[in-house]
């Protein structure tokens, strides 16, 4: 039987949820499978991967294709680089023992790297919201600056309307202080 390790399409219109299954090549994409062995959740960032890691070996040994994106899945993760090497170990390249050390190598380095990603990520999402609050307390300090203004310039307003106002009362009470006195 010819078999297919490929995605299930699951999830809502625009929220795809998948399942990585191993099928016969003549089924439907969401129809009929032999076996799941994993998911994955495009929308988080990193992707999020679950699989059964020795299941994907063991279906990948016995002639299962992956399909473009179940192959990168499958590298991501770690399967392919051990089938490469088990590869070695058959052709007498290189012992189990050499393959292991390889493949612990390389799993800390991508460890590593997917690591380095979501710090950077974290990091980005802090300094992004750090910047927000910045530019806000900027254009709140900015409208209370303009609000003082306005109201500066109403009191003063006010005060220079209070002034004309007393000023004639103040003037007819000087002249008529003046005539008395004279």
């Amino acid at each position: 039987m010819a078999t297919k390790i490929r995605l299930a399409r699951h999830g809502r219109k625009g929220r795809p949820f998948y399942h990585i299954v191993v099928a016969d090549s003549r089924a439907p994409r969401d129809g009929k499978y032999i076996e799941r062995i994993g998911s994955y959740n495009p929308n988080t960032n990193p992707a999020t991967i679950n699989l059964d890691f020795d299941k994907a070996l063991t279906w990948l040994n016995n002639g299962a294709q992956p399909t473009d994106t179940a192959r990168a899945i499958l590298s991501y993760e770690g399967v392919m680089m051990k089938k490469h090497l088990l590869g070695g170990v058959k052709k007498g390249a290189f012992d189990e023992a050499a393959a292991e050390v390889k493949f612990e190598a390389w799993k800390k380095e991508k460890e590593a790297k997917i690591n380095a990603k979501k710090e950077g990520l974290s990091t980005a999402a802090v300094d992004s919201a750090k910047a927000r609050l910045e530019a806000e307390m900027k254009v709140s300090a900015d409208r209370a600056e303009a609000i003082a203004k306005k109201a500066a310039d109403a009191a003063a307003e006010l005060a220079a309307a209070e002034a004309a106002k007393n000023a004639p009362e103040e003037a007819a009470n000087e002249e008529g202080t003046e005539s008395t006195e004279a």
